[in-house]
């Protein structure tokens, strides 16, 4: 069937694939280095306990089969293997249901891992590389092209997340509506980066065009993505350049990169570049059983977004819900509501016996999220940071942090090893851990440029109030919490 695959997206989908593995590579050694103190066998949220009563058909996966620390970290490295082997090509030395069988396992690894991370994976991109990583085991090997459905329903998935981000802030927040979100969001943001003091200094006028390009940016061009070429390319990169824009301004784990890579989906390279992106000659035809298979796939995907495109039009509108336990097809959006103030828990501890008020305090260091005020915020993006962006949530609500927080806290004062491993600078030797901690919640700011100058502080910081108050470990040292 001529109508089934896409000659000139050829050079498209090999882009596409291969950013799509490192990104693979990027959430896998993600959970590699951090699932121990989050979710292990002695985490704050164990998966033991959570598989326990949660049934498989609410949360399908490898987890629900059984459950290790070493196993998990078997699961977590072999999906940096398969990616690094998807990144150097080997999909393309395979034939067409060796490369999908290879796109299909990082897909089942990382979907047992979200379905068993409870709140540490419950962002919205998680669900989306599960939703795109489904439909790359659909794009075909090297010697075919790629099928004419499937780059549609990229498409239509990147339609959802701009278009569903644009209307959820037009829903939510006046301030979108009033084009000012940005003389906050670039200090308020969730992880600042090294150039958001930057952001955050533009002129007032120039915040007011940003939110104004990210409106049209997400209300409408998406819809031009269906229009033909070369019209749907220069809507993928206007989306393109967003992003990057984006990845300048603040730390989103690998959200801006995969709309990225779902833009470059779109893009017809053989308008930009002629016949230095064009196709193989030898490109063979689509086997019937695989034409077969992405039709069945593509009815299935189709079927199943009626909820979230429903969603999409709804007064009530949900951002970043899956709408079924294999999240294939989901509803995504972000920043409905911007901070005014920002608000961070900082957590000391004291050597103390029985803390005093002259007691000395002395804070931890978080690797991404403000602490020090002379700290200048990091780059860390793509890579997630699941404890710093947890506790961000934390200070907008303590019921954000009531399932893990006393864990956390407990694990601090036991000085266990892979928690103290997801900071930046701990304040007592592992022998001797503290024997109280504390939370207590500051309001930061951006420094001037002044002080910034004078002083080489980035931030300054107000005392608010206490969040946790002191706690000492209810079981002796070395038992565990």
């Amino acid at each position: 069937m001529e109508w089934f695959t896409a000659d000139s997206y050829w050079l498209s989908r090999l882009v596409l694939q291969r950013m799509l593995a490192a990104l693979y590579l990027v959430a896998f050694l993600g959970a590699a280095l951090q699932f121990r103190a989050l979710i292990g066998e002695r985490g704050m949220l164990p998966v033991p306990r959570f598989v326990a009563h949660m049934p498989f058909r609410r949360a399908p996966g490898l987890f629900h089969l059984h459950y290790s620390d070493r196993f998990f970290a078997l699961c977590a490295w072999a999906g940096c293997a398969v990616a690094v082997a998807l990144l150097a090509g080997a999909d393309g030395l395979l034939p067409l249901w060796g490369a999908m069988l290879l796109w299909f396992v990082p897909w089942v690894l990382y979907l047992s891992i979200v379905n068993v991370g409870q709140v540490w994976y419950g962002f919205g991109w998680e669900s989306l590389l599960l939703e795109v990583g489904f439909l790359a085991v659909f794009l075909a090997g090297d010697d075919v092209a790629p099928p004419v459905l499937v780059l549609f329903l990229l498409r239509w998935v990147l339609f959802r997340v701009e278009f569903g981000a644009g209307l959820i802030k037009l829903r939510g927040d006046a301030c979108w509506r009033e084009l000012t979100c940005l003389y906050f969001h670039h200090e308020t943001q969730p992880m600042p980066g090294p150039l958001s003091w930057f952001f955050h200094r533009l002129p007032r006028p120039l915040h007011r065009v940003e939110a104004a390009a990210n409106h049209v940016t997400q209300l409408v061009v998406p819809f031009l993505l269906f229009t033909p070429q070369p019209v749907a390319t220069g809507a993928a990169l206007l989306m393109i350049a967003t992003q990057l824009w984006l990845v300048l301004s603040g730390n989103f784990a690998w959200l801006n990169w995969l709309t990225i890579v779902l833009a470059v989906g779109a893009v017809d390279f053989t308008r930009l570049f002629g016949g230095a992106a064009a196709p193989p000659a030898d490109l063979a035809a689509p086997p019937l059983w695989y034409e077969v298979l992405v039709v069945a796939a593509a009815a299935t995907l189709v079927g199943l977004s009626y909820r979230p495109a429903r969603n999409l039009f709804s007064r009530r509108q949900l951002m970043n819900v899956s709408f079924d336990p294999l999240r294939l097809v989901n509803s995504y959006g972000a920043f409905g509501s911007v901070s005014r103030t920002r608000r961070e828990v900082v957590v000391e501890g004291t050597a103390d016996a029985v803390p005093r008020a002259d007691s000395v305090w002395r804070e931890y260091e978080f690797k991404g999220k403000p602490g020090a005020v002379r700290r200048r915020p990091r780059q860390f993006a793509p890579h997630h940071l699941r404890l710093d962006w947890m506790m961000w949530f934390a200070a907008l609500s303590p019921a954000y942090a009531r399932p893990w927080f006393g864990p956390f806290l407990e694990r601090l004062l036991d000085g266990d090893r892979d928690t103290v491993r997801l900071l930046h600078r701990v304040p007592f030797p592992a022998a001797a851990p503290p024997a109280y901690v504390r939370a207590v919640l500051y309001r930061y700011e951006f420094a001037t440029w002044r002080e910034l100058r004078a002083e080489g502080v980035w931030w300054r910081r107000t005392y608010v109030r206490e969040f946790w108050p002191p706690t000492r470990l209810s079981s002796p040292r070395g038992t565990g919490p």
